[in-house]
């Protein structure tokens, strides 16, 4: 898998990563939810995570494909 670096949100020296791979799909690096936000995400299959990232960082999508609205 061949990533490309899309953009970061450093915040008190954590950074939530944004990264697209080279067939189309985002890599996302953020933080771990709490116990009560994971009651009410659900049950999350093997092989799957669920992170929670500031909203700021989603921009990068608009700037690396040019759309106006995500």
């Amino acid at each position: 898998m061949r990533l490309t670096f899309l953009g970061k949100d450093t915040q008190g020296g954590n950074s939530p990563t944004l990264r697209e791979t080279h067939d189309g799909q985002y890599v996302i690096e953020g933080f771990t939810l709490d116990a009560q936000a994971l009651g009410q995400v659900g049950a999350v299959p093997d092989g799957e995570a669920v992170i929670r990232v500031p909203k700021k960082l989603m921009c990068h999508l608009k700037e690396a494909h040019g759309a106006t609205e995500l």
